[in-house]
């Protein structure tokens, strides 16, 4: 029964990857699918704000970060608070003193200290928390999996990924680059400001996000996952990389005196204190940012942005995440793995977004899950001695997408090829073993 079934599912994900590296039809956002294309994160009855929200009560903060699902703070006495998800202890920063600086990755917080040393916290992906021999740092930028710290001499170094890795993009070789006055750390690549306002970029490429060389003027870098954000001397902005959803249409702002970058967003505070989004869409509510005032910070996570007021205090602009409950319309892998923010999940939607959403074939694949998901989820919510199973049912799909969003463009065509070969393979196995029956048959 499997190896029947193995041809179609690899038959399938050739064709998704096909049709999306051929970009046969304009990216759609997955809100613009169907309605309930918002869903993955909003598909469940009882809604709450994300606790990487809960920053209202905060004060006396001189400094903020956005992580994926976590923010951090730092306090004027050098202390550091953080909100969010705490999976990993990325939140664990309670004891932190004498912080300059902080920085927050994908699950990974980092400071740095008044000595120029480094404290992390959080998950130890690739190493991106190896920092305790560093000395000499005035600035550090985290990403998914890396971190890179700005030395006082302009000098750069990282830690991440290293050797034959899925998620190692070279967004750790710094090592060669020379009077840099800011770092950013995208999610798999690493951003440069010279000195002289040129800027330097390494990493993972696909989308033109590192194809900054002729770049210049430029007085701050922001990176985001997919994406690189520029701010020029003259107070405009200028951005490249995967702009799926708008988040590059900065090329008609003005008197801009900070930028940031999200997963999904690109954000900049005005000479007057007010803030700016791309997209400027009101359906997105980490961009609900327009009635901000006296703003003198603003950073991005993945679905929540972020701005420090000049009294200390901050406020934040969120998408809304979901409980699970039965009747509630929850999805199939959310509804296995109890959380929507689980690593899995996280996987799934990323292949969805770069993808199924790109051609007509995926979107058709994601439009049937969504249509028939709501009622197997609450099946399986119902059961819970499922989950495991169901989980194990994904393990292929969360495989496959794993080194689909993982690779890059020689790598996939070359996955593309073997798909196809193991596809035709399986399906002429299989039709030969059908064709031979039972050997009584023949008598």
């Amino acid at each position: 029964m499997l190896l029947s079934v193995l041809p179609f599912v690899a038959l399938v994900f050739s064709l998704v990857l096909a049709a999306s590296m051929l970009n046969t039809a304009p990216v759609m956002a997955r809100w613009q699918v169907t309605p309930v294309l918002a869903a993955d994160t909003t598909v469940c009855a009882e809604f709450y704000r994300p606790s990487e929200c809960n920053v209202g009560g905060w004060t006396g903060i001189n400094e903020i970060a956005a992580g994926t699902w976590h923010t951090v703070g730092l306090k004027s006495d050098g202390t550091v608070v953080a909100a969010g998800d705490n999976h990993f202890g990325e939140c664990d920063v309670g004891g932190w003193a004498n912080i300059i600086q902080v920085a927050a990755g994908g699950d990974h917080t980092v400071g740095v200290k008044t000595d120029g040393t480094v404290v992390a916290a959080g998950r130890n992906n690739g190493g991106c928390c190896e920092v305790g021999n560093w000395t000499g740092i005035n600035q550090t930028a985290a990403g998914h999996y890396h971190t890179v710290g700005l030395k006082s001499d302009g000098t750069v170094v990282g830690v991440g990924p290293s050797g034959w890795s899925l998620v190692n993009y070279g967004q750790c070789d710094v090592g060669n680059w020379t009077d840099i006055i800011q770092v950013a750390a995208g999610g798999y690549h690493t951003v440069g400001l010279k000195l002289d306002g040129t800027v330097v970029a390494v990493g993972r490429n696909d989308d033109g996000q590192c194809e900054v060389g002729n770049w210049t003027g430029i007085i701050q870098v922001a990176a985001g996952n997919f994406h690189t954000v520029g701010l020029k001397s003259d107070g405009t902005v200028v951005a490249l990389g995967s702009c799926k959803l708008g988040r590059c249409d900065v090329g008609n702002w003005t008197d801009i005196a900070k930028v940031a970058a999200g997963e999904w967003i690109t954000v900049g505070v005005k000479c007057n204190g007010t803030a700016v989004a791309a997209p400027d869409d009101e359906g997105f509510e980490w961009c609900d940012v327009g009635g901000w005032t006296d703003i003198v910070q603003v950073v991005g996570g993945s679905q929540h942005t972020v701005g420090l007021r000049s009294d200390g205090s901050v406020v934040a602009a969120c998408g809304w995440l979901t409980t699970i409950a039965p009747g509630s319309g929850c999805f199939i892998a959310t509804a296995a793995y109890g959380t929507p923010m689980a690593g899995e999940i996280e996987i799934l939607r990323q292949f969805r977004d770069e993808y199924l959403l790109t051609n007509p074939l995926g979107q058709a694949l994601v439009g049937l899950y969504y249509r028939v998901s709501p009622p197997i989820a609450e099946f399986i919510t119902e059961r819970p001695s499922l989950k495991p199973v169901v989980r194990t049912g994904l393990l292929p799909a969360v495989a496959m997408s794993a080194v689909a969003v993982n690779t890059t463009a020689v790598q996939k065509t070359v996955i593309l090829a073997l798909l196809v070969l193991v596809s035709v393979a399986l399906a002429v196995w299989a039709t030969r073993r059908r064709g031979k029956g039972p050997e009584c048959a023949r008598e």
